[in-house]
């Protein structure tokens, strides 16, 4: 039987957790929504407010940023931003509705 000594144990440093992602809407002024991912999407949220970041809103500026999903990893959130843009818009606003009544 093998049994461990104190002095064969090799310490681990544990591995970091990847960073959560996030996928989100915005809800552009003219009542538009644009889905987009980000590690961070409060910050990126105001980039969209101040003109920069998406094209999207260069017609339509940033008003709201209206749901928000959290996701493993960026490649997750990359999955389900494609998922939720291949959504018709009434689906879209279930996700905000349900979003803003937790």
């Amino acid at each position: 039987m093998n049994t461990l000594s104190e002095s064969s144990v090799i310490a681990v440093e544990p591995v970091p957790a990847s960073k959560p992602w996030f996928v989100y809407l915005v809800r552009a002024a003219n009542g538009s929504l644009y889905c987009g991912i980000s590690d961070d999407p409060v910050r990126r949220f105001a980039k969209h407010q101040s003109g920069k970041g998406a094209r999207f809103f260069l017609s339509s500026p940033a008003m709201a940023l209206v749901y928000t999903e959290i996701c493993r990893d960026k490649s997750e959130a990359l999955r389900q931003e494609r998922l939720i843009k291949k959504l018709k818009k009434s689906a879209k606003e279930c996700l905000v509705l349900t979003y803003q009544s937790d």
